[in-house]
């Protein structure tokens, strides 16, 4: 239900429809509250219609603006870290040691003495590699290499971070 005021308001924007704007008009007409109404409000929106918008100056937008620039620039970064793969990573790797841990020990046999060295017997049909082929691989060379690279990368990066800090 609308009240009068909202009613008329409709019909001086002329957001109402045809019908209803016929209503309005005819009320206008024969009611004297509706007409009373309707001339307090054309007078109410003649003075809006006459009164000039403030607008900020250029200087305002732009000391709002670099306002905040400046808050934005002391918020720290938040990174968002996913701990389920966190948690994931953490029990691969505490899965990998269990299970290794597992083998190890179904391996070992306690002789009768138990200061005497443990003697862990390996399967008959599993047979280690020697390690001077592995050592002595094109891929464990290339691997080393790679590894001295990287060394040298970090501790450059990490020297040059050191001194930017002392001079800043």
């Amino acid at each position: 239900m609308n009240t009068i005021e909202e009613k008329l308001w409709n019909y001086i924007d002329g957001t109402c429809t045809p019908a209803e704007q016929e209503a309005i008009a005819r009320l206008i007409e024969e009611d004297d509250l509706y007409k009373q109404k309707y001339t307090e409000l054309l007078v109410l929106n003649q003075e809006f219609a006459g009164l000039e918008l403030d607008e900020p100056s250029m200087a305002f937008n732009y000391n709002v603006m670099e306002a905040i620039r400046a808050d934005q620039a002391l918020a720290p970064l938040k990174s968002t870290i996913n701990k389920k793969i966190i948690l994931g990573i953490a029990a691969f790797f505490v899965l990998s040691i269990l299970a290794l841990l597992a083998i190890t020990v179904s391996n070992v046999q306690i002789s009768g003495n138990p200061f005497s060295v443990v003697n862990i017997k390996l399967p008959a049909n599993l047979k280690l590699p020697a390690a001077n082929t592995i050592f002595n691989s094109d891929f464990m060379k290339s691997f080393f290499v790679f590894d001295v690279i990287l060394a040298l990368f970090l501790t450059d990066s990490y020297l040059r971070r050191k001194k930017a800090a002392k001079e800043a």
